[in-house]
C-alpha cells in the first residue's frame, strides 16, 4: 500500500519539528560551561537572536505539518508554555538564569512562526 505524497511530507516535518523540540529541551537544561553551550557562544549570534529563529521553528512547523489546521495552530502556539517552562528550569542549573528577553524573544518567535506557517500551509495545499 503506496502512502500518499502529503502524508510523507507531514511525516517528515513533524519528525523535524519532534527532533528540534529535543535540541530545545536539552540546550536549555545544559549548563552554561557545558561543551555545547560553550561552542554555542563561540558562534557570536546574539541570545535573543538564537531564542526568536528557534522558538519561530517551533511554531511553524506544526502549523504547517498537522493535517488539522487548528491542531497544528495549537500545538505551534503551545511553543510559547514549553519556553516558559525553559525559562522556570534555568535558576535551578549551574551557571544559567531567567532572562525576561528570552521569554520575549520566544513569544516573538511563536507568534511570528504560526502567523508565517498560515500563508505557507495554504501553499503547500496548493501544490
Amino acid at each position: 500500500m503506496e502512502v500518499s505524497k502529503p502524508l510523507k511530507v507531514s511525516a517528515v516535518i513533524l519528525f523535524v519539528w519532534f527532533v528540534l523540540i529535543s535540541c530545545v529541551v536539552i540546550g536549555s537544561l545544559l549548563p552554561a560551561t557545558s561543551s555545547v553551550m560553550v561552542a554555542v557562544g563561540r558562534l557570536h549570534i546574539n541570545d535573543k537572536v538564537l531564542h526568536f529563529c528557534g522558538y519561530l521553528a517551533l511554531s511553524l512547523l506544526p502549523v504547517i505539518g498537522f493535517r488539522d489546521r487548528r491542531r497544528g495552530i495549537v500545538a505551534g502556539l503551545s511553543m510559547f508554555v514549553l519556553g516558559i517552562l525553559m525559562e522556570a528550569a534555568q535558576p535551578f542549573l549551574p551557571g544559567r538564569a531567567v532572562e525576561l528577553g528570552d521569554v520575549i524573544a520566544n513569544g516573538a518567535g511563536v507568534s511570528c512562526g504560526a502567523l508565517l506557517g498560515l500563508p505557507i500551509r495554504a501553499c503547500i495545499a496548493i501544490l
